[in-house]
């Protein structure tokens, strides 16, 4: 049920972006209808880890098993499929031709904060569509590189920085991929300064448009 939300969530905030309508207000009206509540009703990059994706597949397994579709299941998986690839899709719409001569910092590689798993998690189809791109990466997580980079080993075009502003040293944008607390208020002012172009992907909805809008930047979040 809790994947159900998001992935709910998540179809909501494209269509957001689609007729020019903000996904943030939509989940907040919908909180206030106490049968529903706000939690998990964030939108995002997808879900990830060790828990949702396995049950959902023994679920699938166990419906499949006794002859019995799960068509609701099955949209919920394939709709987080899909969105862990939404953020790629956008960087590489916003750089188009330019792609193969750019560089990318991505933030987050961890499927949630406060945890070094990186099972499933969003990140590593955003990376690896990237990749498969020509963009060049530098990543950041401040605890699961190790496990990141045993997955994705660095490469000419993947390279783990230590610190996260070292990573957006000369890139044509920053991807917020998983929402840790040091990434919620960086000095945007430093992340200018450093970045060749002054471009955020705000993957969780965790930065605010009008402030980081007149620093300079170009924001561009999920259903906004």
């Amino acid at each position: 049920m809790l994947a159900t939300c998001i992935s709910f969530v998540n179809e909501l905030a494209r269509l957001c972006a689609q007729v020019g309508a903000d996904v943030e207000q939509v989940r907040t009206g919908m909180a206030w209808d106490d049968r529903i509540g706000s939690k998990f009703l964030f939108p995002g990059v997808g879900y990830g880890g060790s828990c949702f994706p396995k049950d959902l597949k023994a679920l699938l397994a166990t419906a499949r098993e006794h002859a019995l579709p799960l068509e609701v299941i099955e949209a919920v998986e394939r709709v987080n499929e899909r969105q862990k690839l939404l953020l790629a899709e956008l960087v590489l719409e916003h750089l188009g031709p330019r792609a193969r001569e750019a560089t990318v910092a991505l933030w987050g590689l961890a499927f949630k904060p406060q945890t070094d798993d990186v099972r499933e998690a969003p990140a590593l189809a955003i990376v690896a569509h990237l990749a498969a791109a020509g963009v060049r990466l530098r990543l950041h997580d401040p605890v699961a590189r190790e496990n990141f980079a045993a997955l994705v080993p660095p490469s000419p075009t993947v390279t783990y920085c230590a610190d996260n502003y070292e990573a957006v040293r000369g890139a044509d944008a920053l991807l917020l991929v998983t929402e840790w607390r040091a990434y919620r208020r960086p000095d945007f002012r430093r992340v200018r300064e450093l970045m060749r172009e002054p471009t955020l992907f705000d993957g969780r909805n965790i930065w605010e448009r009008a402030f980081v809008s007149e620093l300079g930047f170009r924001y561009t979040g999920i259903g906004r």
